[in-house]
């Protein structure tokens, strides 16, 4: 029997891991009314995806759970490497002093406990044991049909959003191209306590080379929280080896049922790969896995779209997977929020897959290039290469959503579409601490920031009053100055509100030295750069995001 919901609402999203807790998070933070199903009856206490990039540090930061976060993840300070039992020189993750936070280490179940009581603080749950089977989209809206505890149900929304995994019934419904192939290696990973001594916060990679200069046989270690503790990868021992599913629909990538490694299997590995003699013990969780990497042609269709490893699939190398879903999902959200209220200019959600595809792409053929060669197979400069692997360099420049370019070529500072960096060193006229830019923008949708070189910039209200026009209280103003003004002690109210930048930080980072205005996205990009600030530079660009009826 199928029942109707009575209750629909705007957006469903399929998947409860950290990609589809996201794109939920993001979408009742703002108000949107929103389901989110997961075919599992609870979470898994699964050490899958560990690597926490700072980039995603960042937008938990803008989303306002941080906190929590940092408080249960442990740090990532770099990589210990050993080929045939010799040690190699030390990798250290350092970042630029500006970046807000570092690299660090949190087991997939705990980022999914964070993020999901942050989702339950505006009154949603995952409903679980809920799948969707199907759904058939028209002009208006999406008709979703689930199985759930309590039977089938039909389910109309406005908005479907597939962060169902590697195996998506979204990605199938839409008929989307996956192109790519499968690894023939197979893997397993260990959630296991090891006691040697080597230094806090170091991932172990040691690895065997046969005569031909061939790896042979390798340990991969990441710290996880508590004492001794690491995520385990290795590969399978032959007695644990299958032959990988076959068939034209047959996607092999994640873990597999069936073959839980035992300890024995992981000390075995050990003993012969470990830098120092160590004992495995305190086994939590063991699986085997696959790899494969494979892209979707499109990120969506018409009101449907997806997500995470339901659009691409790659190596582990480098930890991007999770993170790249995670910032999938948040691009989309705020877009979606938008075209919900009525709000989005008509090309607004085409900009998903303009933006995120190449994004996609990036990562897909970096990681199948790394886990073949290395990471020195990238030929980037050590700096550049950490700040890529952190996804600080990922930016959106040629987005039809941002301003093509500067009229006057603006500096050298980011451009529209890059990654709007933070700086330190704000004060304001209360407070008696310095803040970061950042601290400014938490919480908030689109900023427009208006720096000057002097006490006041030049037609603050009247650059204020044309943003209010074109996208009312859609877009929030602050100025951003040089030197500190004499209105507070003339008495006079400034139109927004004001910070100095005392100690020149943000007219280093934005590389600005005269009247400029910066477009901050709700995910932490550039929309626009305008040096100098023109009326009609700022209601092109807004007219992009908003159209003309917000």
């Amino acid at each position: 029997m199928v029942h109707s919901a009575a209750a629909a609402a705007d957006v469903l999203v399929a998947g409860a891991g950290p990609v589809g807790l996201t794109a939920a998070a993001e979408l009742r933070r703002r108000g949107i009314s929103c389901r989110i199903v997961d075919r599992l009856p609870a979470r898994l206490p699964y050490a899958k995806a560990v690597g926490i990039q700072p980039r995603t540090l960042e937008i938990w930061d803008r989303m306002g759970f941080v906190r929590a976060a940092l408080e249960a993840a442990v740090p990532m300070r770099g990589q210990l490497t050993y080929v045939n039992g010799v040690e190699q020189p030390r990798l250290d993750l350092v970042l630029p002093p500006e970046v807000p936070y570092r690299f660090a280490a949190l087991p997939q179940y705990e980022t999914e406990r964070i993020i999901e009581g942050f989702l339950e603080g505006f009154g949603t749950q995952v409903e679980r044991g809920s799948e969707l089977v199907s759904f058939v989209q028209d002009a208006d809206g999406v008709t979703c049909r689930l199985t759930t505890p309590a039977g089938d149900e039909e389910v109309r929304t406005r908005f479907l959003v597939g962060c169902d995994g590697a195996h998506s019934v979204v990605r199938k419904g839409l008929g989307l191209a996956f192109e790519g192939g499968a690894f023939p290696e197979e893997y397993m990973l260990a959630d296991v306590e090891l006691d040697w001594d080597l230094p806090y916060g170091y991932a172990v990679r040691a690895m065997h080379h046969d005569a031909g200069g061939a790896v042979d046989d390798v340990l991969v270690c990441i710290p996880l929280p508590g004492a001794c503790r690491y995520r385990v990868s290795t590969g399978v021992p032959p007695e644990l080896s299958t032959a990988a599913p076959t068939g034209a629909d047959a996607v092999v990538h994640g873990l597999e049922g069936g073959r839980a490694p035992e300890l024995r299997h992981i000390q075995a590995v050990v003993d012969r790969m470990s830098p120092q003699p160590a004992t495995a013990s305190a086994l939590r969780w063991s699986s085997v896995f696959r790899i494969s990497h494979r892209l979707v042609d499109r990120y969506g269709r018409g009101r449907v779209f997806v997500a995470g490893d339901a659009a691409h699939i790659h190596p582990p190398t480098g930890a991007q997977g999770m993170n790249t879903g995670i910032q999938d999902a948040w691009n989309l959200a705020w877009k979606l929020a938008l075209a919900v209220e009525g709000a989005g200019a008509p090309g607004l959600l085409a900009s998903y897959d303009a933006e995120r595809r190449p994004v996609g792409e990036e990562v897909v053929g970096r990681t199948v290039r790394q886990a073949a060669e290395g990471v020195q197979a990238d030929p980037e400069d050590a700096d550049t290469l950490m700040m890529r692997q952190a996804q600080l360099l990922v930016g959106y420049r040629g987005s039809p959503l941002v301003q093509a370019a500067d009229p006057e070529g603006g500096g050298a500072g980011p451009r529209a579409g890059d990654r709007a960096p933070d700086c330190g060193g704000l004060s304001g006229h209360i407070a008696a601490y310095p803040m970061r830019l950042y601290d400014l923008l938490r919480g908030r949708e689109h900023v427009l920031l208006l720096y000057g070189p002097g006490p006041e910039p030049d037609g603050l209200a009247e650059l204020a009053s044309v943003v209010r026009g074109h996208a009312p209280g859609r877009v929030e103003v602050c100025a951003i100055l040089a030197e500190a003004g004499p209105g507070a002690a003339a008495g006079r109210a400034a139109p927004v509100p004001v910070y100095r930048d005392g100690r020149g930080e943000f007219a280093r980072m934005y590389e600005v030295r005269e009247p400029a205005a910066f477009v901050v996205r709700p995910d932490g990009y550039l929309g626009a750069r305008l040096c100098p600030p023109t009326f009609s530079g700022l209601a092109s660009h807004f007219s992009t995001v908003f159209g003309s009826g917000s």
